[in-house]
């Protein structure tokens, strides 16, 4: 599994919300994500700690989100547990201004995508053990 997690430029295969990816150098990328709603999020994520032995993959995040986001892989007896967390702010003035109302349908876009991930990647994984 991390070995698939760190491929960044793969993820495009797994996780249909990632439209874009294009390398700038070894540790810097540029991604394009758009979910369901018509706003294409454009971010700069540049690695910032990859530790295979203690299961640790963080990018930091630049563009339209600044912050972190991270994987936390642990094993268990069943396989291997893949935690995701982030913690980022909006920088684009549109969406930070988006009216209280608005916010629900944000989030559950942002919820969208990432079932959408976890769906992709366990499919991602099955496909390559098989």
């Amino acid at each position: 599994m991390y070995a698939a997690l760190s491929d960044i430029e793969g993820y495009q295969r797994w996780w249909p919300q990632i439209r874009e990816i294009q390398q700038i150098d070894a540790d810097t990328g540029r991604v394009r994500i758009r979910s369901v709603l018509p706003y294409t999020l454009d971010l700069v994520l540049r690695r910032s700690v990859q530790d295979e032995a203690g299961g640790i993959l963080r990018v930091e995040i630049d563009g339209d989100l600044q912050g972190w986001c991270a994987w936390q892989l642990t094993a268990e007896e069943s396989g291997t547990c893949a935690e995701f967390s982030q913690e980022v702010e909006v920088t684009v003035t549109v969406l930070q201004r988006a009216p209280y109302a608005v916010r629900p349908l944000l989030r559950g876009n942002h919820a969208y995508m990432m079932r959408a991930g976890e769906r992709g990647l366990l499919n991602h994984l099955a496909s390559l053990s098989s």
